[in-house]
């Protein structure tokens, strides 16, 4: 059975408001609610539900019923999503990646991995973050730095594409960990991904979008917070996410751009937190903030 996006087009404030009020109608259904920029010259935005095809005329009458009094004349369009556009990558023919005592490989690299290494096995054609990319590497070697220095009691990997850094996280240290992600596709890749590396409990995947989601309380807060997303949506949902992170927490933030690193700073500076540690790599910044008392 295909996956589905129902899905309606309007400004960014327009968009946020519609996401609100999908969330009040499906509560804690088990569909994930999602916004996106389409066109930031234009402020074209989407908010989107996805869904298998099956459900498509329940979820629809939902939409319409939720939109009928303030967005009654906007479309809601569909996109049918095969399994093929998802796929991001394949790692065959890439090299492993190391990060700090991280290594991230492929199947075909097993015998890299030397006696001292954490290793990752990620085969993470459908889902973002195998390693490769600067964020990813920067992420990797933060949550190094960030365990050696501190004790933490649970952590959460926000937005966990392929799953390497909740999966990393847990490969350091047996605490529970909680990985979200807006893409059930990515959940469903993140925790296939958690049972190739042997991990067998203590490691959460939940279709979350935004913090709306109940797992959030049910789990928090968190002794530390990772967030390899972009700067816009992480500069966005900085006051929210420092509501989840415990006293004394640790955020780890990347897919931030050089250039953009200023900005997220003075957002997570106006959340309480302060700035202790920037890792730069390829154009790229992950930056460490705490939470002092």
């Amino acid at each position: 059975m295909s996956e589905l996006r129902l899905y309606v087009r309007a400004s960014e404030k327009q968009a946020e408001q519609i996401l609100d009020l999908l969330t009040l109608a499906f509560g804690e259904e088990d569909f994930a609610l999602a916004t996106q920029e389409i066109d930031e010259s234009r402020d074209i935005w989407e908010a989107s539900v996805y869904l298998m095809a099956e459900d498509e005329a329940y979820v629809r009458a939902r939409i319409t019923e939720a939109l009928s009094s303030e967005f009654a004349g906007f479309p809601i369009e569909k996109e049918t999503i095969p399994d093929a556009d998802w796929i991001a990558m394949s790692l065959e023919g890439l090299k492993p990646v190391r990060a700090g005592r991280f290594l991230v490989h492929g199947s075909h690299d097993r015998d890299k991995v030397q006696a001292n290494d954490l290793a990752i096995e990620i085969e993470a054609g459908q889902a973002f973050g195998t390693g490769h990319h600067g964020t990813t590497a920067g992420c990797l070697e933060m949550i190094e730095d960030v365990f050696k220095a501190r004790t933490a009691r649970n952590a959460l990997d926000l937005g966990t594409g392929s799953g390497v850094l909740a999966i990393a996280v847990r490969k350091l240290r047996p605490i529970p960990v909680l990985a979200t992600d807006i893409d059930p596709v990515a959940v469903r890749v993140a925790r296939e991904n958690a049972r190739l590396n042997g991990i067998a409990s203590g490691l959460a995947f939940e279709t979350a979008p935004g913090f709306h989601s109940p797992a959030f309380r049910a789990y928090g807060p968190f002794d530390v917070i990772i967030a390899n997303i972009l700067a816009r949506p992480l500069i966005r949902m900085a006051p929210e996410l420092a509501r989840h992170l415990a006293p004394h927490g640790t955020v780890i933030l990347s897919g931030i751009l050089a250039a953009q690193r200023w900005k997220v700073l003075s957002a997570y500076n106006g959340a309480g937190l302060a700035h202790v540690r920037t890792i730069w790599r390829n154009g790229w910044v992950t930056i460490r903030l705490e939470r002092r008392g």
